[in-house]
């Protein structure tokens, strides 16, 4: 297990379930958050947006209750994505929600919200930038193809902008636990910078995006082989396939793939951070209220199984006959262990191949086992299984109600007596 930060910063490995909202000028058209770079929009088209954006409906405390309802414990906001258009009262430039029909703080008023209910607030921020002049667009990836006639590209005099609004954000807006910058395209390092925003911010962890290595690890999209981080790891993923903002013909993921990314995910020891992009109006899409609703019906179900636990898959090995890469490899159970003190979670993140799990090389019983989702109670045994007949008995717990979790995750529940469990 990785070793913790020991400081202020050590919320981060309790609180470990997040929501991540991407929303800004690109809800209006409502096809992807980068709808500049993926289409032939013309900036200076998209930035006509700001003059129709007028959410009326934003209401932050309508998100941070579904935020509580899907079990999420903290909030990361794009202050302002590549588009350059921010989402709070910057002095320093006047393509910001101060200039729109709405001329509201979004920031501030969501941090009011937060700090009212004790819900940590991070922030997003993006160094690349489709809209000021002194960004050196040119043309790598998440870049304009080329600056305007009007820019004025300027590396340092951009790097100096973003540490302005960087300050901005972190000493007008109260409390900040987190900071998550994105898509360092120009290669910029300055460990001073990060040094800096914990000044400000003792509490704030920091990715890895920004100008220097940061805090945490951030994989997108995939969940990591393995069975544990090597290193502080925020895995992020979107409701929706397609777009992080909102799209209003969206594919979504299942709740039971994400289900399964998010177990995998925290039994490896790291966070999940679950995007919706809210609509033009500031409120979110009735699908994904739905799917936040179901995932936070999981996962406060088995929330014990990730709170003041570590992972522990290296209490089992893989299977011989499954290394053998015979036929045989089809008989191989995936899954991944927690523990707390002398309790075990066997997390079946993947589908059971049947309605057993042998738990090789534990071959003691524990004193209870339950599933974790509903309390039902199981058999176990220590026992010789036709699969292991050369080898000795070996820990077997049976009944699973597999078909019930069909659409879900399982997550089992093993006591064992102190001196059973190394």
């Amino acid at each position: 297990m990785h070793k913790r930060f020991n400081d202020a910063r050590d919320w981060f490995f309790e609180k470990r379930f997040g929501l991540f909202v991407h929303w800004g000028l690109y809800a209006i058209p409502a096809w992807h958050e980068q709808i500049l770079w993926r289409t032939k929009m013309k900036r200076s088209e998209y930035e006509k947006l700001r003059h129709s954006f007028n959410p009326t409906r934003f209401d932050p405390d309508r998100w941070l209750d579904i935020m509580e309802e899907a079990g999420m414990e903290y909030i990361v906001f794009t202050t302002k994505h590549h588009d350059g258009f921010c989402l709070w009262n910057t002095r320093y430039t006047d393509y910001n929600v101060m200039n729109t029909p709405f001329g509201r703080d979004v920031v501030e008023m969501l941090a009011n919200a937060c700090h009212k209910r004790n819900i940590p607030l991070g922030f997003y921020y993006s160094i690349p930038d489709w809209h000021h002049p002194n960004y050196p667009n040119q043309g790598r990836h998440h870049e304009m193809f080329g600056p305007r006639a009007t820019d004025c590209p300027d590396r340092e005099a951009y790097l100096e902008y973003v540490v302005n609004q960087m300050r901005e954000l972190c000493t007008n807006y109260g409390e900040v636990h987190l900071i998550f910058w994105d898509v360092n395209v120009l290669g910029w390092y300055d460990p001073q910078v990060n040094a800096m925003i914990r000044s400000w911010q003792p509490k704030a962890v920091i990715n890895d995006r920004g100008p220097d290595g940061g805090d945490f690890g951030t994989p997108e999209r995939h969940v990591p082989d393995g069975q544990e981080f090597s290193r502080p790891t925020q895995a992020c993923q979107s409701l929706g396939r397609e777009s992080w903002g909102y799209k209003e013909d969206e594919d979504y993921y299942t709740a039971k793939y994400l289900i399964q990314s998010i177990d995998k995910v925290l039994a490896m020891g790291g966070s999940y951070l679950l995007n919706v992009g809210p609509k033009a109006d500031g409120s979110f899409a009735d699908m994904d209220i739905a799917l936040l609703r179901r995932i936070g019906k999981w996962y406060k179900s088995v929330k014990e199984a990730f709170t003041g636990t570590v992972p522990a898959s290296h209490l089992v090995v893989p299977d011989e006959i499954a290394k053998a890469g015979s036929v045989e490899r089809a008989r191989r159970d995936d899954f991944l262990l927690t523990r707390a003190g002398n309790t075990i979670y066997v997390h079946l993140y993947r589908d059971p191949q049947s309605t057993a799990v042998i738990l090789k090389p534990i071959d003691v019983l524990p004193k209870k086992a339950i599933v974790l989702n509903t309390g039902e109670k199981l058999e176990t045994r220590v026992d010789v299984t036709p699969w292991h007949w050369r080898e000795k008995p070996w820990l077997r717990v049976r009944g699973l109600p597999v078909d019930q979790f069909a659409d879900s995750v399982m997550v089992l529940k093993l006591e064992f007596a102190p001196e059973d469990i190394d």
